[in-house]
């Protein structure tokens, strides 16, 4: 099966790993977005599908737009039976998407119809979900509204961050997209339409997202932490000075106002929404690193009635 493989992050390697690795399968390229600005240091360097492809010997493909007349011909000289795009970052046009045999298949971080869109697995967690999922779909001209293929549930640990779930679904996408493959190939997998009324949307992240409104409960603010690592983070104005902030729910409650952090020997805790209380683990201060909680008691020398702002 003479496959194109369309994809940017470190979260769809594996799956090109995967397939490179199956000698039923032949990857005779790779589409990923043009180099860009990458890490702290902000150097141009390629996408980590790109190097995996580049160390496989498979050429790729770079258009700053998908949508170009360079890209079709690019297609259309490989004639592939099928694409396999995950994470690629730009909606496909549809004079692309009937080129291959199969279709455009594409591995998604969500139970479709639930948490279409660009950040699935940090709005899953963001919003309490103990389980989320993984789902093949042929796609279409919309955003994730294709017909879907097929679907594995995957629970969502208590502590778990989106860095870290996104590891575990990336790697239970492997066998899952060969699944699909196959099954395309057999004529034993239909694409099913999806139930459009039940979508629900994951849009882009945004620095505001990560500004935490102590009004919310701990247990909210908690999943807004591990939803939002490592971007946008959450943070909170203490005396006009941004922080970044960890921390956990505690089983305790409170009735000082949401924002008033309370001392108690070593351990600062923050009144939230609804009375209850966050244990406050550690703090970045503008420029620096993170620090403990006692650390930072003892930096800015803490009143007794001193507070993140609201």
């Amino acid at each position: 099966m003479r496959l194109v493989f369309c994809g940017t992050p470190d979260f769809a390697v594996p799956a090109l790993k995967h397939l490179l690795a199956l000698p039923e399968f032949e990857v005779a390229a790779a589409i990923s977005q043009p180099d860009r600005p990458r890490g702290r240091g902000h150097q141009i360097s390629a996408s980590p599908v790109k190097q995996t492809a580049l160390a496989a010997g498979i050429p790729v493909h770079q258009p700053p737009s998908i949508c170009s007349d360079d890209s079709f011909e690019f297609l259309v000289r490989l004639a592939p039976d099928a694409v396999v795009i995950i994470a690629y970052g730009q909606i496909i046009p549809q004079r692309l998407l009937a080129i291959a045999k199969y279709g455009w298949i594409n591995l998604h971080a969500s139970m479709l119809p639930k948490y279409r869109g660009a950040a699935p697995i940090h709005w899953a967690i963001v919003n309490g979900e103990t389980t989320t999922g993984l789902t093949t779909m042929r796609i279409d001209a919309g955003l994730d509204t294709g017909g879907i293929l097929l679907q594995q549930q995957i629970t969502i640990g208590r502590s778990e961050t989106a860095p870290e779930l996104a590891v575990r679904m990336a790697e239970a996408g492997e066998p899952l997209m060969v699944e699909t493959l196959r099954g395309l190939r057999a004529g034993t997998l239909a694409p099913r339409p999806q139930n459009h009324s039940a979508a629900t949307y994951a849009p882009l992240l945004k620095k505001a997202d990560g500004r935490i409104d102590w009004t919310r409960t701990a247990d909210q603010i908690f999943n807004r932490m591990r939803g939002f690592a490592p971007w946008p983070g959450a943070y909170a104005l203490f005396h006009g000075r941004l922080c970044r902030v960890w921390g956990e729910p505690l089983h305790e409650t409170t009735s000082s106002p949401p924002g008033r952090i309370l001392r108690s020997g070593s351990m600062l805790r923050v009144a939230c929404g609804g009375g209850t209380l966050l244990r406050l683990d550690g703090v970045k201060l503008p420029g620096g690193q993170r620090i403990s909680a006692e650390e930072f008691a003892h930096g800015i020398r803490m009143g007794a009635e001193d507070s993140f702002e609201t």
